[in-house]
């Protein structure tokens, strides 16, 4: 899988921003589905608002996730938000920063 490429930045993140050496934050993110989306019900939940969302494992992974492989399970079925959120695009590196931010300061990943 080819990287996105990109100057370092003062936080000194890689060069390169690349799903195959990612910590896939994005798989930890809240998914709320759109009612278009082909995601099987047994991969759902319902938040306490209502909001259908993607189910999490017990480490607040997403449960599509096969984590020995660290890829989606259901890639070709994932919702419209993941179809947008695209690897090395502006939002990756937003959340790829503050997680990393967070970590140099010894705070884990904020779940949302």
């Amino acid at each position: 899988m080819k990287g996105v490429p990109h100057r370092e930045d003062r936080e000194g993140m890689e060069r390169e921003v690349s799903c195959a050496r990612c910590d896939a934050i994005c798989c930890r993110l809240t998914v709320v589905l759109d009612p278009e989306d082909q995601v099987p019900g047994h991969l759902t939940t319902r938040t306490e608002r209502g909001l259908a969302v993607m189910a999490r494992d017990e480490d607040g992974w997403c449960v599509a996730v096969d984590p020995l492989r660290m890829c989606c399970t259901i890639y070709g079925q994932r919702p419209a938000v993941c179809r947008k959120f695209s690897m090395g695009g502006p939002y990756c590196r937003e959340i790829r920063a503050t997680h990393h931010g967070q970590l140099r300061r010894g705070i884990p990943l904020t779940m949302y």
